[in-house]
């Protein structure tokens, strides 16, 4: 089925899965994961509340009872799996994805993913090939809304005094909209709020932004307003995009330096990066003190290896952070408060946020460059001949595709777990050497396009 992906269900509405694949999902999900009820939220999409009901019927079709949570955002419904002590949620989000799109993100007990390697491939054999007997006392759908009122109330314990700053967010006319003026109530004088309004056909922009594309409008704002800093959330906000007071995208994996900047007058520990990060945060994280631990992509992986090495805190090149204090996992609105914490204590010093990025970069990096091909593992093969067999690197690491480091320089090439790509990061000491490097790699990878 092609809306199985490896941390995830997701496709477009009725092309990759429908109803009767949402019941089916419901049906098995219970007794898959042992659960005798399920917790459920969704987002604001045009589809949602259609899949909303196929899933329930499907659950309660098997006996198990329903949580309903209404509409959540993704990090929500991980707080409600822990508040709640569930076996098994869902949320019912494409994230990031254009309007057309939807999915299902399902954890078990702890809030713990359910990805390829943890159940998820089981549940597309059951899907697929599992016969279905509804029973006579099916479950029952009981009303948990108000778990959005303790979440609000978890988060609103980490906001800090920003009553010195001037704030744009744009909240992408997603899920952010539902927790976050709350959160903020005693700040809303010092916000510019864009697309603060639900709408799930995200007419200003798509709910990604990470696309660059995407934060035009908000970076014109801040500029325009004078703001110390941007936030940009994505559609189910479990992600989360910075601006500084210049109107430049901060790319997110500096972020996770500006968050060991906070933790590291709290506690020193472990921190998890993914395999992508700029050489930059990881030295910037280990003057402060930290021991960095590299992995896999993805949220599957991230939550797993997290509680494995005890880590304070995570976070990816895709926007996602992880926190210990989170139940280790991730909140688009809890790292922004702790990111905007940084940028106050700053200005209380006479700094910018700008100025803490230049000093965090001493890199010059590609940023992740996107091929479209379908020989990939030929062009990775290719690429490792090139660069491992016939050359000396420093270090391999090949639990991600590769990422191979030599002293001035180093890449990840990667096959993207979402969607037909090729994925490359590169970095050097200098832009002229990045640039090379970059254009050499592009070479060895187009001729298998």
């Amino acid at each position: 089925m092609g809306a199985f992906k490896a941390y995830d269900i997701r496709g477009v509405w009725n092309v990759d899965f429908n109803s009767e694949t949402v019941y089916r999902i419901g049906y098995f999900l219970p007794s898959l994961l042992g659960a005798d009820f399920v917790a459920v939220g969704r987002d604001v999409r045009v589809s949602s509340d259609t899949i909303h009901d196929e899933l329930v019927r499907g659950i309660t079709d098997s006996g198990a009872d329903v949580y309903d949570l209404g509409l959540a955002t993704t990090p929500m419904v991980y707080f409600a799996t822990t508040f709640l002590d569930a076996s098994a949620s869902v949320q019912i989000t494409a994230s990031h994805n254009p309007p057309e799109y939807n999915g299902l993100k399902i954890s078990r007990k702890g809030a713990l993913p359910v990805g390829g390697e943890t159940g998820l491939k089981d549940l597309e054999k059951l899907v697929q090939t599992g016969e279905v007997k509804p029973v006579a006392n099916k479950g029952k759908v009981l009303d948990y809304s108000s778990v959005r009122d303790s979440y609000v109330e978890f988060l609103s314990k980490s906001v800090s005094d920003i009553s010195d700053l001037k704030i744009t967010m744009d909240l992408s006319h997603g899920m952010a909209n539902l927790v976050i003026k709350d959160v903020l109530k005693e700040y809303l004088g010092n916000i510019n709020f864009l697309y603060d309004h639900f709408d799930g056909t995200f007419p200003a922009h798509e709910p990604n932004p990470l696309e660059v594309k995407n934060c035009h409008d908000i970076m014109e704002a801040v500029k325009a307003n004078g703001s110390d800093c941007g936030v940009i959330y994505d559609g189910d906000a479990d992600r989360v995009m910075f601006i500084d007071e210049k109107g430049r995208f901060i790319q997110p994996d500096y972020v996770t330096a500006v968050l060991g900047l906070y933790y590291s007058k709290k506690e020193k520990g472990n921190v998890l990066q993914d395999i992508r990060t700029s050489r930059s945060t990881t030295e910037y994280l280990e003057k402060l003190g930290f021991s960095v631990t590299t992995w896999k992509v993805g949220h599957a992986f991230a939550k797993l290896k997290i509680r494995e090495i005890n880590g304070i805190f995570g976070g990816e090149l895709a926007g996602h952070y992880y926190f210990r204090d989170f139940g280790n996992c991730d909140s688009g609105v809890y790292a922004s408060l702790l990111v905007l914490s940084v940028v106050a204590d700053l200005k209380r010093n006479g700094r910018t946020l700008s100025s803490l990025i230049d000093e965090i970069i001493v890199y010059s990096n590609s940023g992740e460059t996107n091929f479209r091909l379908d020989r990939k593992d030929e062009a990775i093969a290719a690429l490792y001949d090139r660069y491992v067999t016939n050359d000396s690197p420093k270090q391999v690491l090949d639990f991600d595709g590769y990422r191979i480091e030599f002293d001035t320089w180093w890449f990840n090439v990667r096959k993207s777990n979402t969607e037909p790509y090729l994925r490359i990061v590169l970095e050097a000491e200098s832009e002229d050497e990045m640039k090379a490097h970059l254009k050499d790699i592009s070479e060895i990878i187009n001729r298998f396009a």
